[in-house]
């Protein structure tokens, strides 16, 4: 019977207000509030200490100068949140049109001089097989190539730093049928240097948002997705053996969207994850977002937030709250 590992859950969350829509643009609304944020951040903390991250996003285009500081783009100055024993999620983003991958990969030796310390995660692309969309990185030219060669050169700097602590990754969205080849592809490309420099894989998912689920079969999909996602997409390319960590999920509200079901379908799918971390190697879960990006607006993408854009909580808050406290990991992975 799947139980919760019991090293527990290492949980997460995007602090920041921007968000992307499917249609290549961006929701905002107020700007955020930094000590409205820490404040949140505390509280969905628990006690000081306890491992937490921060997802942050920053992006590399054919305008970056590399050698220099690159600030994150949202959530702002991402590294004052790294408190209390916090660490960053690090989203280094590929948006070259020029296909620029060797600038790419500087810009990711960057990232791990400056914020190596207080990054637990650096994510090396974000969505890079959704092609559709020029806020996510499959859209650009050698998408494959920048995570293959991204990995090596950030691990690599890593090493030289003695940065033994930060873990590399790359994330997907759900992939079915034919484009479930798409890991397969990264293996095959990157081969077994690839395969060593890999600490983990991400999954984006948001189950009853984009296509209704009822109530009562919201967990089995969600493990059933998760389960899938082990056995169809990530063991056939030979990555089996690594970790899978949910790097966004959330849920929005809005018209015929209550906070009360937000509620609900936020501790479902984070139960339905600790309950199958053992069988499936989930190692941890990170929401998306924080708050809302504008709260007056009807759109589907203004209102992920577990508080509004004023920082009210709504709900959900407090559930995540308490799974934290429930099912956090004693400590980071090693």
């Amino acid at each position: 019977m799947p139980t919760t590992p019991p090293d527990g859950l290492l949980f997460g969350i995007y602090p920041g207000s921007v968000t992307g829509d499917d249609a290549g643009g961006l929701a905002a609304g107020p700007p955020d509030d930094p000590a409205a944020v820490s404040a949140a951040l505390d509280l969905l903390q628990g006690r000081p200490g306890r491992p937490f991250l921060v997802r942050a996003y920053t992006a590399f285009d054919d305008t970056t100068r590399t050698g220099s500081p690159h600030p994150t783009a949202t959530p702002a100055d991402a590294t004052r949140y790294a408190a209390r024993g916090r660490r960053l999620d690090l989203v280094a983003q590929y948006r070259s049109a020029a296909g620029d991958v060797d600038g790419y990969c500087e810009f990711l030796r960057d990232l791990v001089e400056q914020y190596g310390d207080a990054t637990a995660t650096l994510q090396v692309t974000e969505e890079p097989n959704i092609t559709s969309n020029p806020t996510l990185d499959g859209y650009y030219p050698a998408v494959t190539e920048a995570i293959v060669r991204g990995v090596a050169a950030a691990k690599a700097r890593a090493r030289e730093l003695g940065h033994t602590h930060l873990k590399v990754g790359f994330n997907t969205t759900p992939l079915f049928g034919p484009a479930a080849s798409f890991v397969t592809g990264l293996t095959t490309r990157g081969g077994p240097d690839f395969l060593r420099d890999l600490d983990y894989v991400g999954l984006d998912f948001f189950p009853d948002v984009f296509r209704p689920i009822d109530a009562a079969e919201l967990a089995p999909s969600v493990a059933g997705l998760l389960r899938h996602h082990r056995a169809s997409v990530l063991a056939p390319a030979g990555l089996g053996h690594l970790p899978l960590h949910i790097t966004e999920h959330g849920w929005p509200t809005g018209p015929g969207r209550s906070p009360d079901r937000q509620a609900q379908v936020v501790g479902t799918a984070v139960r339905a994850v600790a309950h199958h971390a053992a069988e499936l190697r989930l190692s941890g879960y990170t929401h998306f977002a924080l708050r809302d990006a504008d709260s007056a607006q009807p759109g589907l993408f203004h209102r992920f937030g577990l508080t509004t854009d004023d920082y009210t909580p709504k709900p959900a808050f407090d559930v995540l709250r308490g799974l934290v406290e429930e099912l956090s990991a004693a400590g980071y992975p090693k």
